[in-house]
């Protein structure tokens, strides 16, 4: 998401630690650091997000072989 700011990812990062999606480590030190990764519970996503990832890749090719690779996107 190249646009988002750093206030918004921040924000969308924290209600995703508070949903227990990922987990949000902090460390004392500075300057101040903060790790994020995805927890147990939030791996349960990709049985989800995976089939719809492959039906975003076929879609893609679906379009490619009705209009071309060159199309206006």
């Amino acid at each position: 998401m190249p646009d988002i700011n750093k206030k918004m990812l921040t924000q969308q990062l924290r209600e995703l630690a508070y949903n227990d999606i990922v987990h949000r480590e902090v460390y004392n030190q500075v300057p101040p650091k903060v790790e994020y990764s995805i927890s147990d519970y939030g791996k349960g996503l990709s049985k989800v997000l995976q089939p719809l990832n492959d039906w975003g890749a076929a879609h893609i090719e679906h379009m490619n072989k009705l209009y071309g690779e060159d199309r206006p996107r």
